[in-house]
């Protein structure tokens, strides 16, 4: 709260104001991106931090995501940016451009979305961004792990702030009902639109929503299951620290790879040994989910048989003493973008920076141009999955491989840092 006691002064509106307020514990951003739908939880979010930036002087911008699958779409954009205009907030809408769309439509819609609204906030200088997810998807999220046989990460569903791709994001709403937030825009005389997908039960989280409202007559309701993934965040985050803490005594990296010694690793224990493995893969992939579970069990199983083996983009070798993980050539085949953008979801590089240079992995063929990479003491592996810069055909910089010329690379986040907030 503020000394004016602001949102202490707001009657009813006050608990969602502060929850605006304090977004970022420890911070005022001065400008904050906000993810708008044009349902009621985003429409609810908009206003709120709309008002709270104003109070304090900031500003607000929506970034609203057409993901090009209904033709409601369109017009639900042209609906938020007009409230956008209304509320003087700078809006934009971005598009998704998508072909044949095979396997999870809203796990490869949801994976685009972030993707493009955070593109969207790194050329826009935002370094904040929120979004409006309440208690009630928490709690369809809770289900939906229970259907997949989740442990505790499945089971203690989404995080309420959390760093990625050089961004703090943030859920503010995540303990609110969507009743709330509802009612708060009725208050405000606040419209909005109702997505058709959220009525069809072809998609797992609509028969997750509709499984709540039976079990609420057994006393099973998104405040308690709220209460529940709560309570499991906790202990995840307790197993994360000891996951920090073991890696760094058995796990090293270099150049991007994870060293883990095997003796070591294989005294650990059973949840050790698959949260070490597991983040290893995730840190190297930047993948956003962790692999299957039966997928994991297989990896294992080839490391204490000591045969090598491949995982979610990732190469895993097995020594007599060490474990070696590595991100797979393939992988990284054809992936390339500007030298200013983080390449692999986790390398960014420094130097002269110029819009006719591309970042892309060194590969075989620029090792060979490097006639000192033996030197640099990483492993050949490591080194054409590197990041490289190039110009065409011309390999301009490649900082790991001894062929600096004015450039570094670098991880966004360290491994042992990765394992506590992943």
């Amino acid at each position: 709260m503020t000394e004016d006691g602001w949102p202490l002064s707001e009657g009813e509106d006050a608990v969602l104001l502060h929850f605006a307020d304090c977004a970022f514990p420890g911070e005022k951003p001065p400008v904050i991106g906000v993810a708008v739908s044009g349902g009621s939880d985003s429409m609810a979010l908009l206003h709120l931090f709309a008002r709270a930036q104003a109070h304090r002087g900031g500003e607000v911008r929506a970034v609203t995501v057409d993901h090009r699958l209904r033709p409601e779409a369109a017009d639900e954009a042209r609906f938020v940016a007009e409230c956008c205009k209304t509320l003087g907030v700078r809006h934009d809408t971005l598009i998704w451009d998508h072909g044949p769309i095979q396997g999870n439509l809203q796990d490869q819609a949801r994976r685009a979305r972030y993707n493009l609204i955070a593109g969207w906030a790194r050329e826009n200088g935002i370094g904040h961004v929120v979004t409006g997810h309440t208690a009630d998807d928490q709690a369809e999220t809770f289900l939906m792990g229970l259907v997949r046989e989740a442990g505790v990460d499945g089971l203690a569903g989404m995080r309420r702030s959390w760093e990625e791709a050089g961004l703090r994001w943030a859920r503010p709403y995540l303990l609110t009902l969507r009743e709330d937030l509802r009612a708060y825009l009725t208050r405000n005389g606040v419209g909005w639109v109702d997505d058709p997908s959220n009525a069809d039960e072809r998609f797992t989280r609509v028969r997750a929503r509709k499984a709540l409202k039976a079990l609420r007559p057994l006393g099973i309701t998104v405040e308690k299951l709220s209460t529940v993934t709560s309570n499991l965040a906790m202990a995840q985050g307790a197993l994360r620290a000891a996951a920090s803490d073991k890696a760094a005594q058995v796990a090293q990296t270099r150049a991007g790879e994870v060293i883990i010694a095997r003796a070591e690793f294989g005294r650990l224990g059973p949840e050790m040994m698959r949260r070490i493995l597991i983040g290893a893969l995730r840190w190297i992939a930047r993948g956003g989910y962790a692999p299957r579970g039966e997928a994991v069990l297989r990896l294992e199983r080839a490391i204490a048989e000591g045969r090598d083996a491949t995982l979610a983009g990732c190469r895993i070798v097995i020594a007599d003493t060490e474990i070696r993980m590595t991100r797979e050539p393939k992988a990284v085949t054809g992936v390339e973008g500007p030298t200013d953008a983080l390449w692999d979801g986790r390398w960014r590089l420094t130097g002269p920076h110029d819009p006719g240079l591309s970042v892309r992995a060194l590969g075989a063929a620029g090792l060979r141009r490097c006639e000192d990479w033996r030197a640099t003491g990483q492993t050949r592996a490591a080194l054409v999955v590197s990041p490289a810069v190039w110009c065409g055909d011309t390999l301009i910089a490649a900082p790991l491989a001894g062929l600096e010329n004015g450039w570094t690379a670098e991880i966004v986040a360290g491994f042992h840092s990765f394992l506590l907030s992943h």
